[in-house]
């Protein structure tokens, strides 16, 4: 009778992981659109990956994963992390591992970055934030990882100003959105095309996150093993992820 009862214990325990696992990313629809997310809490190992060695990025999933392996773990969830340039450097603000890799850009420029007020994604010991860049140049928190891209998409409630729900400019994106208490993190993709508005509403209105911002668009990719997808394609600069221990279930 002992022996059995801890076979169910133990048993429950696996259902309860797997459960959990599978809970952290979840496709869904609103508003006719179809969407898939993930959620995190700041109590969780989330992090941002560029170089592999010197200058070398990881590029993909697949050897972020790998990378990971060497240690006991391996990723729960990710997602391209930023924009970058042509050589998978980042555009704007990166810090890993509590170094600044590259710099803070304040100012308004081309494309979908320079589209100000745009933001940083900010990882500390024990929250999240996202703050307005030039907020955030002008007193930046301790970031053991962090990452600017553009626009925000939801600026204390409110969608960018200068958002329009009829725009034509529709393709695959992904985002961020983070929680009033910074406790929660939640990372999204459009799984068809959609314009600026109808993603900001996505994060404000299903999501309910006061802060969303913009990560990218057309080269968004998504790897979340519980749901059977790892999206690939030419190779990505930065990467946001969930870690895990290469135990944890993950179906």
């Amino acid at each position: 009778m002992m022996n059995l009862r801890r076979n169910l214990a133990a048993l429950a325990a696996l259902l309860l992981c797997a459960t959990s696992a599978a809970a952290d990313c979840a496709n869904t629809e609103f508003q006719g659109q179809n969407f898939t997310y993930c959620r995190a809490n700041a109590s969780d190992d989330i992090r941002l990956f560029l170089y592999a060695k010197d200058t070398q990025v990881y590029g993909n999933f697949r050897t972020v994963d790998e990378a990971l392996a060497r240690d006991g773990k391996k990723l729960a969830f990710a997602m391209n992390g930023s924009m970058y340039h042509p050589d998978r450097s980042p555009v704007g603000l990166f810090v890993e591992k509590g170094e600044e890799v590259s710099r803070i850009v304040t100012s308004e420029g081309p494309g979908n970055f320079g589209l100000l007020p745009n933001g940083v994604f900010c990882i500390e010991d024990s929250r999240f934030t996202l703050i307005e860049s030039r907020s955030f140049a002008s007193a930046p928190p301790q970031c053991q990882y962090a990452a600017q891209s553009g626009p925000m998409l939801v600026i204390d409630g409110a969608y960018h100003p200068r958002f329009l729900n009829d725009s034509d400019s529709r393709l695959i994106r992904n985002g961020v959105g983070v929680s009033a208490d910074g406790k929660r993190a939640v990372f999204a993709i459009a799984n068809s095309p959609v314009n600026f508005y109808e993603f900001a509403r996505f994060f404000r209105d299903y999501l309910e996150m006061p802060q969303a911002l913009y990560i990218d668009g057309n080269v968004s990719r998504l790897h979340a093993p519980a749901l059977r997808r790892s999206d690939w394609g030419t190779l990505l600069g930065p990467i946001v992820g969930k870690v895990v221990d290469v135990t944890t279930p993950t179906n």
